[in-house]
């Protein structure tokens, strides 16, 4: 095995952790603080003449102030279709059609629902974690196959000490991630 081999060995280790890092924004972007933010509709679904359509391709998608998202469908006759689906999600609040707009005024957060969320932030982050141990341990698998197959114990001893500061600064990446998420949560 050659050292390019190596080098994509560890190149893949790196895209898995940060694959992970990505899922962790992603699913922390779906928490409720208690602000309006367009992304707690990523995802949402909107029958579109009989297809499933992301909502954001058929309205306007916006904050109109802190607590309250605004959406403006690009179609007047699809403000029901949007209605059905906002109501189909379950996000805990109620659309309100004035038969322009859909308003959705986001809820005070309370302090208890507060800490559950900090726990799910929290959650969310150990699975990533789990993620990037995962590439962690494949990439050291790998790198032990190559010692076995002729790398040499130096260079291999070299390239574990790699993925291993890989972890190391992926991991702390994602405890700042999550530490900057539960800052958010807990600011009223």
């Amino acid at each position: 095995m050659d050292l390019e081999e190596i080098s994509l060995i560890i190149d893949i280790a790196e895209e898995k952790m940060d694959t992970a890092v990505e899922h962790l924004q992603n699913e922390l972007t779906k928490l409720r603080t208690g602000k309006a933010s367009t992304d707690l509709l990523k995802g949402i679904m909107v029958m579109y003449y009989g297809a499933p359509t992301p909502l954001h391709q058929v309205a306007n998608v916006s904050t109109g102030d802190a607590r309250t998202l605004l959406i403006q469908p690009w179609e007047r006759n699809m403000l029901g279709a949007i209605e059905k689906a906002l109501f189909e999600a379950q996000l805990g609040m109620t659309p309100q059609n004035d038969g322009q707009v859909i308003r959705l005024i986001i809820p005070p957060v309370t302090e208890e629902r507060r800490r559950d969320l900090v726990k799910k932030a929290k959650h969310c982050g150990e699975e990533s974690k789990v993620g990037v141990r995962a590439a962690r341990h494949k990439a050291l698998d790998e790198l032990k196959k190559a010692v076995k197959a002729g790398l040499s114990e130096d260079i291999g001893k070299k390239e574990e000490a790699k993925v291993d500061n890989l972890t190391k600064s992926f991991i702390e990446k994602i405890d700042k991630i999550v530490e900057i998420k539960e800052k958010e949560i807990m600011t009223v």
